[in-house]
Formats: structure tokens, sequence, C-alpha cells
């Protein structure tokens, strides 16, 4: 498997606690089991995971010249990632979000965009882009230098030499959802967000109506993660639901990540579009088997292993 995956968007700390059942009153403190320190953002979580499972991957991206910068730097490079783009920016701070994990595994966040924010068109050099298969954007709708007209530049750029643009959205605090996407969806080989995501930029409900919109924009291929309901794909061809796995779940931080990270292995794989949505399902409940946005995955084999447990071979 020789071809490239660039991940270029949101590199952030994690800061995990868990269980959290409750918010201390102001001023006061409570107690969880855990708390501990992880490499998160989207293309960060992406890429780790696909590296795990067997890809070659690069990230681009920016972090702040702190220690927790130069921690998520360590991480990435200790795994095997190349951080050649990775841009250290002096005066700003890295981005961070505190993730509180419910006693059911759901999470709630407070977040800082810090050197993400920085992020745009203009670190999407043409000769840097042309040597990867798939350009994955990770993390769209937190990053407001990369939405719009400067979004639309980038993928239109990668389209224009060849590349898979797959695509990957945030919540949006800001509200500015479809006005951000519009013009750059029509250059999108694979939209991946999730369906409260995909919602609110569609204003559709239902799977189906999300990615006929979708695809009526331009988009070629819709797959929707949708957590307790496993999730579901869609394209001009075809459109398969995946039920959710019956796994114990510890911490759903970075399934979502998982999910692409497995969908895009199967497209590095050259497998047919059902084939990586099944992988993606499967990568998506792996992470949630343990604490952390990536940890849950060990390889490729390790990945297969977890499908076979639950009647779901390739």
């Amino acid at each position: 498997m020789e071809k490239k995956v660039l991940c270029a968007g949101l590199l952030v700390g994690d800061f995990i606690s868990k269980p959290v059942a409750t918010m201390p009153e102001r001023g006061k403190l409570t107690l969880v089991e855990k708390s501990e320190l992880h490499v998160g953002g989207c293309a960060a979580n992406t890429g780790l995971v696909l590296k795990r499972l067997g890809g070659k991957v690069a990230i681009l991206g920016k972090v702040g010249e702190d220690n927790l910068g130069r921690f998520i730097l360590r991480i990435l490079q200790e795994s095997g990632i190349e951080t050649e783009a990775v841009k250290t920016i002096p005066g700003v701070t890295t981005s961070g979000t505190s993730v509180l994990v419910h006693p059911d595994g759901e999470r709630s966040f407070i977040h800082s965009l810090g050197a993400n924010a920085l992020l745009s068109d203009e670190d999407f050099e043409e000769k840097y882009i042309e040597q990867f298969a798939i350009l994955h954007l990770a993390g769209v709708l937190l990053m407001p230098r990369l939405e719009g007209e400067s979004l639309t530049k980038v993928v239109k750029k990668a389209k224009s030499l060849g590349v898979t643009v797959c695509l990957d959205t945030a919540w949006d605090s800001r509200g500015v959802w479809m006005k951000a996407l519009k013009g750059a969806l029509s250059y999108v080989d694979y939209f991946l967000p999730s369906i409260e995501e995909a919602r609110m930029i569609t204003g559709c409900q239902t799977p189906e109506e999300i990615a006929l919109y979708l695809l009526d924009c331009g988009v070629e291929n819709v797959a929707l993660k949708m957590g307790e309901k496993g999730s579901f794909i869609m394209n001009r061809q075809t459109k398969r639901y995946f039920p959710v796995l019956p796994i114990e779940v510890v911490d759903t931080t970075g399934s979502g990540d998982g999910y692409v990270a497995g969908f895009l292995a199967g497209l590095l794989r050259n497998l047919p579009f059902e084939s990586c949505g099944l992988l993606g399902n499967l990568a998506g409940a792996k992470i949630a088997t343990a604490i952390g946005a990536n940890s849950g995955i060990a390889s490729w084999e390790d990945l297969l292993a977890f499908g076979e447990k639950y009647g779901c071979s390739l």
C-alpha cells in the first residue's frame, strides 16, 4: 500500500477527565477516576489511527510554540507520521480541548481554537499536495480561515492535481454551516460528517434525505457517522446502513475520527465503497472500547479480528 494520505486540519491537545457525572459548583471540586493528556484533533486522530492501519500518513496543520505543541509533534513523529507541513507559530497557543466523558461514554467539550484558527489556503503548497493520493481535510468549521473561498481554493487545487478529496466537519458553534462549505462541495469525493452536523449543514433530517441533498450539491460519496445508530453510506449507485456493534462503551472520544481512518484505509487498499463503510463502522466502534481518541486500535490485523468477533468480515 504505497499511496500516501495528507491529513490536514485540527491538531489539539485533549485533556480527558472520566467519568464526569456532575459539574462542580463555582469554586468547588469534583473527583474523577482518570485524567489523561492525549493528542487529539481530527487531523491527528485520523492520521494516528490510519498509520496503525498500515497507511502512509503526513499531517498538515499548526501548533503553538509551547509545551502542548511540542508534545503533539513528538507523539506524531514517534508514530512514524511525516510532520514536515506542521508549522510552529510563535506567540500563539496550541489548540486545546477539555473532554468531559460522562458515565455512559458520551462527551462534552470545552475548546480553544488556538493555532488552528490560523490555517488557511496559503498553507497548501501545490508542490507538496501533488505527492499524495488523498487529501483529507479534517475539522472544517473549527478553522475560520479555511472556509468559503479559502476552502474552495484548496479542494479545487487538489482535484486539479488528481488528488482524491475527503472532508470531515466539526461542530460549528458560530452557526456558519453551509455558508462555509457550499462552494467546495462540488470538488469533494468523500464527505464524512456526523449526522448532527449534516443536519445543520443541509436542513434535512433522515440519512437518505441528507445524502441526496449533498449528492445534489456535487459530492460524489457521502458517509454519515450516526453514533448509537451506527453509520450510513450513499452515492448514486448504492446505499447501506451499518448497525452499531454491541460493544461495552468506554469512551467515544475520537470514534468519528476512527471511522474516517477505517474508511480511508479501505480507500488506500482500493476496496469497494461498501467495504470502506464497513471498515469505518468497525474502526469507530473499536476506538470506543478504550479511553482516548486513538488508543483503541493497534493494527490492521487487530481491526479485522475485531470485525470477525462481531460477524463483520470483509
